[in-house]
């Protein structure tokens, strides 16, 4: 087989890099690069989740709106005041809204908290596979982070139990919460909104960014 043929058999992907930017227009502008690498990562989890259940979504243009879209509304949006030095994805699952945010800010230190085990296998294979220094991945309950450990901002997505997660989340976060959720959960008493943002493309779907209140 010719070389260029066998690059191209190597590079197929289920969606061009141009369709995933025009896709994701809605929600944040796309560079060329970082266009590849969620091209990359789509290919990746869709034969992931071929053999095991890592999203209900299917379809990869659906997978590029609602999880590779919401994670880097959220990514666009991380602060008033500059990036985080360090971020925890609460509940990361298949990665989101983490690894797009490690994609978008490579300058951002984001820590992957996935207790499931298939599911942070695939987290670690994903880092490695997207070449990403900046992500580590915890395959554990955030319960067992080392006691005193902080993240500038806790970031969640769908969650199975927000208030629990909420609970956890307070421990860990030095500076905000970042939450796509529908509807305002009750917050702990140490975080006031900073703001709430529609999430494009939805219609209950929310960004509510928290801070903490200073003493």
């Amino acid at each position: 087989m010719p070389v260029h043929s066998m690059r191209y058999l190597k590079r197929m992907s289920a969606l061009p890099e141009s369709e995933i930017a025009r896709l994701l227009a809605p929600y944040t502008p796309l560079n060329q690069s970082l266009a590849a690498k969620l091209g990359e990562y789509l290919d990746l989890l869709l034969r992931w989740n071929a053999r095991t259940n890592l999203t209900a979504i299917r379809q990869p243009e659906e997978i590029v709106r609602r999880h590779f879209g919401e994670s880097l509304f959220a990514a666009s949006h991380l602060s008033d005041s500059g990036l985080p030095g360090t971020l925890l994805d609460l509940g990361s699952g298949a990665g989101f809204p983490g690894l797009p945010i490690a994609l978008a800010h490579p300058e951002v230190a984001v820590t992957l908290a996935e207790s499931q085990n298939k599911k942070s296998t695939f987290l670690r294979e994903a880092v490695r596979s997207l070449g990403l220094s900046n992500v580590e991945v915890w395959a554990a309950r955030a319960e067992t982070f080392p006691s005193g450990r902080r993240f500038h901002t806790v970031a969640m997505r769908a969650v199975d139990d927000m208030a629990a997660a909420l609970r956890a989340a307070e421990a860990l976060t030095a500076n905000q919460l970042l939450l796509l959720t529908t509807g305002e959960p009750s917050l702990p008493e140490a975080f006031r909104v900073a703001e709430t943002l529609p999430i494009p493309g939805s219609d209950t779907g929310i960004l509510l960014r928290a801070t903490r209140a200073k003493a």
